[in-house]
């Protein structure tokens, strides 16, 4: 188990980790997610030991390495750029914290030989680093972070190098990877697609804080603030009034709409935030329907985003509805036209003002 516990670090006068407390369960995949210039990798080089505190405790296994340098430490570190040996080949940057242990020979090959099979490199043990492609040189650079048989095994924006089929294809390898293994992972990364894939537990980092610790599902559809709702990508973000509270839910007004939700503890006449994922709302002809929640509104524009779109409506407040492109061809959408908005209960969240 890894535990950090009140970790702080001034960084030229401004605190860059502010108060940091974790804990990462023995064989978790888990994903410290935030944007650029959140502090999340020089909280990795503290635990990994290439930085100290200012304040607060690391430790490992109920033993505190606060103050152990790298080497005592046992973990595999695999950053962003792979950080190979330009004038080693694949077989010699694998084996270099094996030597530096004192491992024998025999041992090392028995090791190196599982790894390459295990990530399908033998072909690329005798070849020069400089010839690799990006994917080939993550692969080598995690042998070799794997080689030591870490403890913790700490993975610094791995993938964001790559391009997308490459990096899709070893997102599912490194799933598989730790099915199998059930190494502690740390995982630093802003892509929230990374996180969500391949995440027992993902921490929102911002501005060297830990704002929420929880599983995908509660982060990506539970956020407990609005930072956190704005940063994994809510559009739909709503002020309204508690009109009653019964066992069925809350019953909200939403500018001149009745909306009804979950269950929440809420006094009548309250205000409160409501949120719902764009992926959560329906768009229909509004007529046959038994929806509790439903508006009517008029399509302002279609954003085209790939696989989906992002339809934006007036429905006297703002609604994002993100639908495929054949949905938006079957219901003949398009910007001026009139539109249902539908969505269940169970689809709503309401976070404090």
């Amino acid at each position: 188990m890894l535990e950090i516990v009140n970790v702080s670090n001034d960084w030229n006068g401004i605190f860059a980790l502010k108060d940091i407390t974790l804990k990462v369960n023995d064989g978790e995949y888990f994903v410290i997610l935030g944007p650029t210039g959140a502090g999340k990798t020089l909280l990795m080089e503290i635990i990994a030991g290439l930085y100290y505190p200012d304040s607060g405790k690391v430790s490992i296994s109920n033993k505190d390495v606060t103050q152990l340098p790298p080497e005592k430490r046992n973990i595999g570190f695999l950053y962003q750029d792979y950080s190979l040996f330009p004038h080693y080949d694949s077989r010699s940057n694998i084996e270099y914290g094996l030597k530096i242990r004192k491992v024998p020979k025999s041992e090392r090959e028995t090791i190196i030989e599982g790894l390459s099979s295990m990530l399908d490199i033998g072909h690329l043990m005798d070849r020069d680093v400089t010839t690799l492609s990006g994917g080939e040189q993550q692969k080598v650079a995690m042998a070799r972070a794997l080689a030591i048989r870490p403890d913790i095994l700490l993975l610094d924006e791995p993938f964001s190098a790559l391009d997308e089929a490459t990096r899709n294809r070893l997102i599912g390898d490194m799933k598989e990877l730790h099915k199998k293994e059930r190494i502690t992972t740390v995982h630093v990364t802003h892509s929230q697609e990374e996180a969500m894939i391949l995440a027992d537990r993902i921490a929102i980092m911002m501005d060297g804080r830990i704002v929420q610790v929880g599983e995908p599902k509660e982060i990506f559809y539970k956020p407990e603030n609005l930072e956190v709702a704005k940063f994994v990508r809510i559009e739909n973000i709503w002020d309204v009034d508690v009109i009653e509270n019964s066992d069925k839910g809350l019953l909200v007004r939403l500018n001149g709409y009745e909306v009804l939700t979950p269950p929440y503890s809420k006094e009548i006449g309250e205000r409160a935030r409501l949120l719902i994922r764009p992926e959560d709302i329906v768009l229909g002809s509004g007529e046959n329907t038994s929806a509790r929640n439903r508006f009517m509104g008029t399509v302002e524009s279609i954003e085209y985003r790939g696989f989906f779109n992002m339809v934006r409506i007036d429905c006297g407040l703002p609604v994002v509805a993100a639908i495929t492109t054949q949905s938006v061809q079957e219901l003949g959408i398009e910007a001026g036209s009139k539109v249902g908005v539908f969505f269940k209960s169970t689809a709503l969240h309401v976070v404090p003002i």
